[in-house]
């Protein structure tokens, strides 16, 4: 089954600001309290995540939520 595109563009979205920062999935995952097999699917798009997690991860990173749904 295919990507859906728009999870596929969040979850590259979090790997740009991931790497931006010179984090590790593993380090990432620690911060935002989440196992790193769950942020390696957030970031290949085969995970959905609620709203909480994107709240989760836009906090680990610093930035708005909204950060995370545009571009």
């Amino acid at each position: 089954m295919p990507v859906p595109a728009h999870r596929a563009a969040f979850g590259a979205r979090v790997r740009e600001l991931r790497t931006e920062r010179g984090w590790s999935q593993e380090g990432f995952a620690h911060r935002a309290e989440l196992d790193r097999t769950y942020v390696s699917g957030i970031e290949r798009g085969t995970r959905n995540p609620t709203l909480d997690i994107i709240y989760r991860l836009a906090q680990a990173l610093g930035v708005p939520a909204a950060d995370l749904l545009t571009r």
